[in-house]
């Protein structure tokens, strides 16, 4: 008894300490975020200030270039808007690097040969195998690329005509190695997914890439609606295929060599948003798992470099460590269950129970910070106010459903096990366009994700009722996060079993 008495106390030490971890690294995010808001906050009032770039004399050569992998639905769609894009047509070049393996390959050379017939500078590069994935199709593109300067476009963005115009002129400082321009959304009123997911991003692009560029810390180039230096990638040693987001490794491999990124917000480039949860998975999925490769590959760098900063290396830590942060989330609401029956069990616990009380502060933090990117975007007010709180909630049920998903995906990328780039369905969505999610690029069966995230609804379901009966005065402090955990995974798993994902 004393020996199973003495097993308890160990696990829950262990449980404790655990979930301790991950509150303050959970705050620690948090609190880079509020500073992060504070030059949000001075670059909104110094930015009508700015003095406007002039037109160069001369216009340097580009080069677009455009990876594809099987993109029937928007193929069309975006050799059109490309091909209309306002620059000197002597000094440009369209590339289509075509991986494909479907029937959108011929529907893809037709429409180069159609273009080309017209005298558009676009030409079709076909590649008989995946190395490398989207890197490897980039770098065998830029051995032909002629530009001096090299924009990238995923096959669902679809940038203004004058997006060449107003980019190219920042080149203009020869230490400016990338201009990475704001995504937009043309189907964020499509469903609740499609709204969270622009809440999301639009946190991304106007808080973390102007709070960091403002400090003069790392960025990254978003991996679209982008354009490179030539010869910086040469430079930070090209495309590099060994993780899931090439885009944030090419980034600090640039940076290190000291070239500068200038984030330009002004530019909003419009992007189509996932619409089904496959999509949203295979996304979420190279994401989270490529921030923790490239945390694996470029940490040490990082911390070795004696031209940087202590500042600019801590917030790169957390740059890089910023999709472990779903981690972090799922072990505080996993433990929080046998958290109960510690408090219920030994009650010399109930002191540190306090530290509960983190998490609370770290909502407020991202509430605080977040409102601020919104009343940017709507405006303030009252109704605009109501709006964000509602959409904020939905946000944060979110990420908590996708904690277990993105969590599988941050220690794949920490342990080093390989996966396959699995490019993310488009369906040709646009705000006021009705779309089916009848797409043959979509998995029929039922993700084992699903049925998971359906165990830990019922899983939190029985932490509603574990805190009502636990003792005698209840633990009601912790009822509202149990219910937004079991509606994250519920409402989650509903719609993946929903769309049979």
């Amino acid at each position: 008894m004393a020996l199973n008495n003495s097993l308890y106390l160990f696990f829950s030490y262990a449980v404790i300490i655990l979930y301790g971890l991950s509150l303050i690294l959970v705050l620690i995010y948090s609190l880079t975020q509020l500073n992060m808001l504070r030059y949000f906050l001075k670059y909104q009032q110094s930015k009508s200030k700015k003095a406007s770039m002039s037109t160069p004399t001369h216009w340097p050569s580009v080069t677009v270039q455009l990876p594809l992998y099987n993109e029937l639905y928007v193929v069309e769609r975006l050799l059109a808007c490309i091909t209309a894009l306002d620059y000197p047509q002597d000094k440009l070049q369209i590339q289509v690097l075509d991986d494909s393996t479907d029937e959108s390959l011929a529907l893809t050379r037709s429409l180069v040969q159609q273009y080309q017939k017209k005298g558009f500078p676009i030409e079709h590069l076909h590649r008989t195998h995946r190395e490398g994935y989207k890197a490897g199709a980039l770098k065998e593109g830029l051995k032909s690329a002629s530009g001096e300067f090299i924009a990238i476009f995923d096959a669902d963005f679809l940038p203004e005509s004058d997006w060449l115009l107003q980019t190219v002129p920042t080149f203009q400082n020869p230490d400016v190695g990338v201009v990475q321009t704001r995504w937009g959304h043309l189907n964020k009123t499509h469903s609740v997914w499609t709204s969270v997911q622009a809440f999301a991003l639009d946190a991304h692009f106007l808080l973390e890439q102007i709070g960091r560029n403002q400090q003069k810390h790392f960025i990254n180039f978003n991996g679209t609606a982008g354009i490179w230096r030539k010869s910086c990638i040469l430079d930070a040693g090209n495309w590099q295929g060994d993780t899931l987001t090439e885009d944030l490794d090419l980034s600090y491999r640039a940076q290190l060599k000291q070239w500068k990124f200038v984030y330009r917000e002004d530019i909003v480039t419009p992007a189509e948003l996932p619409i089904t949860l496959s999509a949203i998975r295979s996304q979420q999925f190279r994401w989270n798992k490529g921030g923790a490769e490239n945390f694996q590959k470029m940490i040490k760098k990082v911390i070795r470099s004696k031209e940087l900063s202590l500042g600019t290396k801590f917030n790169a830590v957390i740059h890089l460590l910023n999709s472990t942060l779903f981690l972090s989330v799922f072990l505080i609401s996993f433990l929080s269950v046998p958290l109960l029956y510690i408090k219920s069990t030994f009650p010399v616990f109930d002191s540190l129970f306090t530290w509960s009380s983190l998490f609370i502060l770290s909502t407020l933090i991202f509430f605080t910070c977040y409102w601020f990117v919104h009343r940017t975007i709507y405006g303030s007010g009252v109704a605009s106010f109501l709006n964000y709180s509602w959409r904020f909630i939905q946000f944060y049920c979110l990420v908590i459903g996708f904690s277990v998903h993105n969590s599988v995906a941050v220690l794949k990328g920490h342990w080093g096990k390989k996966s396959p780039f699995v490019r993310t369905p488009k369906f040709n969505s646009n705000d006021g366009k009705k779309v089916t999610v009848k797409n043959k690029y979509i998995p029929k069966k039922i993700s084992a994700f699903t049925l998971l995230e359906l165990v830990f609804s019922f899983y939190f379901l029985f932490a509603l009722y574990s805190a009502l009966i636990m003792s005698e005065k209840s633990d009601f402090w912790i009822l509202p996060f149990h219910l937004i955990l079991f509606i994250g995974f519920s409402s989650i798993s509903i719609f993946g079993m929903k769309q049979r994902l």
